[in-house]
C-alpha cells in the first residue's frame, strides 16, 4: 500500500522516464500525465507514454489536449511551416523548437489534477545544464511556480514541485536511468520523426552525446547517428 502519491509529467522522452523512475524509487504511487499539444511526434510520444506507464503498472493516467499551443504557434515543434533545424549543441540563445511557456501550461494542469487526486508531489523532468536552452527549464522558473501553487491552491493543499534531474548532464541522466532500471528502450526523444529517430535534431544529438559520454549504446533506432 502506497502512503503517498505523485503526479509525473511524462512526455515519453528519456528525461521524463528517468524522473518517473526516481519517483518510483522513492515509493510514490505514480499518476502519469501526458499532453498532446500538436507536436510533430505526438503519436510516437503517446505510444512511449503508454509503454512506460505499462512498465510501471500505472493505474491513474491522464492525457490532456493542449492543441491551443499549436494554434498559438511560434515553435518548430508545432508549426509545420517552420523547419526543425539541424542540431547545434553549441548554439547560443533560445532555439526555434522552444514552445512558448509550455511548461507553465503543463504545470497548471498537473497542479489541478494533483489537488483533486490528493497527490503531494509533481515530478517533472526538466534539465537546465544540458538542455537546448529553454527558459522554462531553469531552476528559478520552478521556484517561482512553486510560489504560485502555494498561493493559488486550497490552504490545506500541500503540493511540491520535484525536479530531480534538473542539474544533471545527459550522461548523468543515462547512468541514473540504467541504475534505476528505467526502460530507456521504450522512450522517444526525436523532434522530427516517428519511425526512426532522425539523429540530427538537438534532442537526438543531446541524447546520443549522453549515451556516448556514459559509455553506452542508445537502444532506440536511428536513421543516422551523426554525432559530434
Amino acid at each position: 500500500m502506497f502512503e503517498k502519491k505523485a503526479v509525473c509529467l511524462v512526455s515519453g522522452g528519456m528525461d521524463s522516464c528517468v524522473t518517473a523512475a526516481v519517483a518510483h524509487r522513492e515509493g510514490f504511487e505514480l499518476a502519469f500525465l501526458h499532453a498532446d499539444y500538436g507536436q510533430r511526434t505526438l503519436e510516437r510520444e503517446k505510444k512511449a507514454f503508454e509503454d512506460i506507464a505499462n512498465f510501471y503498472g500505472v493505474k491513474q493516467k491522464l492525457c490532456v489536449n493542449l492543441e491551443y499551443l499549436a494554434r498559438i504557434g511560434g515553435s518548430a515543434l508545432t508549426d509545420f511551416d517552420i523547419e526543425v533545424p539541424r542540431g547545434q549543441l553549441k548554439r547560443q540563445g533560445i532555439p526555434i523548437t522552444y514552445v512558448p511557456f509550455r511548461n507553465a501550461n503543463l504545470l497548471a494542469v498537473a497542479t489541478s489534477w494533483a489537488e483533486v487526486i490528493g497527490a503531494k508531489s509533481i515530478f517533472i523532468g526538466a534539465v537546465a545544464e544540458d538542455s537546448s536552452g529553454y527558459p522554462d527549464c531553469r531552476q528559478e522558473f520552478y521556484e517561482a511556480f512553486q510560489r504560485v501553487i502555494n498561493i493559488g491552491t486550497r490552504p490545506e493543499t500541500q503540493i511540491e514541485i520535484r525536479t530531480p534531474i534538473i542539474h544533471l548532464t545527459k550522461a548523468d541522466i543515462v547512468r541514473l536511468g540504467v541504475q534505476l532500471g528505467a526502460p530507456l528502450n521504450l522512450t522517444w526523444s526525436c523532434y522530427k520523426r516517428e519511425d526512426l529517430a532522425c539523429g540530427e535534431c538537438d534532442s537526438c544529438l543531446l541524447r546520443l552525446r549522453g549515451f556516448s559520454q556514459a559509455g553506452l549504446t542508445d537502444p532506440i533506432p536511428y536513421a543516422v547517428k551523426e554525432f559530434i
